[in-house]
């Protein structure tokens, strides 16, 4: 599904500041797969994040998304396969608009130019739908501006704007960083559950080694731009959380 092949990025190179963030990275990543990746701030894990989405290009090395050759392609490109989960709830979403009005976006993210897709009553339908299964009540304010909501409502709508469309990879980057420990717990609820119903390939990047810990089928831990440990379901299954603590002792 994803590859990474002998991945290096360097930041400022040459300069006084120069920055090596990636250093002959490899990494294959399977269909359905749910990677979870840990490491200390500065460590590669939001710089290789930004390769797989296009927001960065690498310094050397190739990647590939179903056997087609991305290196080169922006992010905008590379979105009908991939969406994105911030750990800002404020980004992603257009708050001045309403939820539905956002939900349309989405669902626009991957079609052609001709925006053909509006809103009537089957996709207002489709929308509340999806939106029930949160059992939050916000099935009830899809006329609400997204921006009156509170971080946890949006992140989790944000999740579920993600699967309006065909994405096949969901890259959550630390989406509960800066919420409250109920809002975060249904946030990741949310996503292992769409994960799971939608087929979807994930990749999440935490500092919280408890969800390290409970979610995903496979965990990496990254240090100074390299690949430190990689397990796989059945080790991380094995994995004790005394002992993913013990990582970073």
């Amino acid at each position: 599904m994803i590859e990474m092949q002998h991945i290096h990025k360097t930041f400022n190179s040459g300069k006084a500041n120069e920055v090596k963030a990636l250093n002959n990275v490899s990494l294959t990543i399977d269909k359905k797969e749910f990677l979870v990746i840990v490491g200390s701030n500065g460590s590669g894990k939001t710089t290789l994040l930004n390769m797989i989405a296009g927001a960065e290009t690498c310094s050397d090395g190739k990647i590939l998304i179903n056997d087609i050759d991305v290196t080169s392609l922006p992010e905008y490109k590379r979105s009908k396969w991939i969406a994105r989960v911030f750990q800002n709830p404020l980004s992603g979403t257009a708050p001045d608009l309403s939820v539905i009005d956002n939900f349309r976006l989405a669902a626009l993210r991957t079609q052609t130019k001709k925006l053909s897709i509006g809103i009537n009553t089957q996709f207002k339908n489709k929308v509340k739908e999806k939106i029930a299964l949160l059992k939050m009540g916000l099935e009830n304010k899809i006329e609400q501006p997204m921006g009156t909501l509170s971080g946890g409502q949006r992140q989790a709508l944000t999740l579920l704007m993600s699967v309006m469309d065909e994405t096949k990879i969901l890259l959550l980057d630390e989406p509960t960083a800066a919420l409250d420990p109920r809002s975060a717990n249904i946030i990741l609820q949310t996503a292992d559950w769409l994960i799971k119903e939608y087929q979807l390939t994930a990749i999440l990047i935490t500092h919280n080694l408890k969800e390290a810990h409970l979610y995903g089928n496979r965990l990496i831990q990254m240090s100074e731009g390299i690949i430190l440990k990689d397990l796989n379901a059945e080790q991380k299954n094995n994995l004790l959380l005394n002992d993913l603590f013990g990582w970073f002792a």
